[in-house]
């Protein structure tokens, strides 16, 4: 283990998923020592099987989750502005029936959508004609109108990693594949005692503050590892998704009511497919490994289906992934009611321990903002708020759009193809030169190992983002898992492992 863990951190935070990252960079920007702690990889659970969207969460309006939604509305246009290679604009389509909601209903909602948050550079809201638009090529012809209104798609992965590359640029410890074995007061420091999981070796680490930010296990790590019993229950909620071939035309995606009062919502992905989701379900499984079950799948398809021409079916899904929403037990019966907003538990205790629930990708900057607000007493001096304007790695575009980030790629490689180029940008932004190097042409990228993957990315995940597994590079760093060959999943954990 890197041997400057022999001194004493500010902050030690527990959790590598969004909730995590995003603390332990604001605190690291603030001048704070800090350790990140993760047991796994970065965003290996709940950070990575969201439906990948910035928004400001329309359904909640109706659950009155004003406030959450005014700070998530206001946030998509911050994080719009912060990471502009791995966040842009999606323009959803609700076609409207009225056996759900009235029409009337949707305006209102739509209004206050539009209003909320500030606005400034998302279009606002607008009617559909479904019925003669391009919009409604695919569907049933009973949904002849809709409305139209903005939020934003995201890389949910990546935008975890470049939180940490972010916290190690500003000198932070991150460890990936680390846990938290145990934790207790001395004096004013937690002594921690950490487990590298791939050699087994454990030591102890000190630190003038704690911050569980595990997700799931934020209540295993407070009764397992520090060995507090606490009073407030995270309610475990299963969130599955789907992926078919592509159902749809255009760059819009779909949001669609169903009869239970949720929302589905149906996105294009991956450029060949379409990603539907989601489901909402307790979960008192294993929190480490959820999959979709058959009654998930059936829900899904079932949904869409009444709004496609041609239904969707089981036979037509390509990829699932599930994941567990660690939300705060607010008493509801009714697991899509359940609030989605966070809260943040203080142990006012010297040295102090903060955990985290629930939270959401779109709110995990101010999520951050207000934990740290929390710790302040405990760290005087330390610096004021920051990450509003903080772009995160690769997001410096200096007011650029992003085809003109391209374009500066193609002059500077100029015998790579552009297509390739764009990908590579649209996952390392302008850190895509650094990334590519001295190559000049395909064949400087080494193996090419099908789907846009080169053996030259895979060395810079594996050096610069903590990638170890063939996992890690296809389903996280790049998403392009489902468009290898066959056999290319085992190709690439070959080469992986003679590095």
């Amino acid at each position: 283990m890197n041997p400057a863990l022999d001194s004493t951190f500010d902050l030690l935070v527990i959790g590598g998923g969004i909730n995590g990252a995003g603390i332990a960079r604001d605190a690291a920007g603030r001048g704070l020592s800090v350790l990140l702690v993760e047991k796994a990889d970065l965003a290996r659970a709940t950070s990575s099987a969201a439906t990948k969207l910035i928004h400001g969460g329309l359904r909640y309006l109706e659950q009155y989750e004003f406030r959450l939604v005014r700070e998530a509305l206001a946030e998509r246009e911050v994080l719009l502005h912060l990471a502009p290679h791995i966040i842009w604009p999606l323009r959803f389509v609700m076609p409207h029936d009225a056996h759900l909601r009235p029409a009337w209903m949707i305006r209102i909602g739509l209004f206050l959508y539009d209003h909320l948050g500030g606005r400034t550079t998302l279009p606002g809201s607008s009617g559909v004609d479904l019925a003669h638009g391009p919009e409604g090529r695919e569907l049933k012809p009973d949904f002849a109108r809709g409305f139209a209104y903005s939020d934003c798609w995201v890389d949910d992965a990546r935008l975890v990693v470049f939180n940490a590359i972010s916290l190690r640029d500003l000198g932070g410890t991150v460890l990936t594949r680390t846990t938290l074995t145990a934790a207790r007061r001395v004096g004013d420091i937690w002594q921690a005692e950490i487990r590298d999981e791939q050699t087994g070796e454990s030591r102890t680490v000190a630190a003038r503050g704690l911050v569980n930010a595990a997700g799931p296990w934020v209540g295993e790590v407070l009764s397992g590892a520090i060995g507090r019993n606490t009073a407030n229950a995270v309610r475990h909620i299963k969130g599955s998704h789907i992926v078919v071939p592509r159902l749809f035309e255009g760059t819009h995606a779909f949001i669609f009511q169903h009869p239970d009062r949720r929302v589905i919502f149906a996105i294009p992905y991956q450029d060949r497919f379409t990603l539907i989701g989601t489901t909402d379900i307790p979960y008192d499984g294993d929190l480490g490994q959820p999959t979709i079950d058959q009654a998930e799948i059936d829900y899904l398809c079932t949904a869409v289906s009444r709004y496609f021409s041609k239904p969707v079916t089981p036979a037509d899904v390509v990829w699932s992934y599930s994941g567990v929403r660690p939300l705060y037990d607010d008493g509801s019966d009714n697991p899509s009611a359940v609030t989605r907003d966070y809260v943040l538990e203080l142990d006012g205790d010297r040295p102090p321990l903060l955990s985290v629930y629930g939270g959401k990708l779109t709110t995990y900057r101010k999520l951050a903002e207000h934990a740290l607000e929390k710790l302040a007493s405990f760290y005087p001096g330390m610096k004021p708020a920051w990450t509003h304007d903080g772009v995160l790695p690769g997001g410096d575009f200096g007011g650029r759009p992003f085809k003109g980030v391209v374009t500066d790629l193609v002059a500077a490689f100029p015998d790579i193809d552009r297509n390739l180029l764009a990908a590579f940008a649209r996952r390392h932004g302008t850190r895509t030169a650094a990334m590519l190097g001295d190559a000049r042409g395909a064949p400087d990228l080494g193996r090419d190992f099908g789907g846009g993957l080169y053996a030259r990315e895979i060395d810079w995940l594996m050096r610069e983002e903590w990638a170890v597994t063939a996992e890690d590079v296809l389903w996280r760093r790049t998403k392009l898992g489902l468009h290898l060959p066959p056999g290319g999943a085992q190709q690439v954990a070959r080469y992986m492992a003679t590095r």
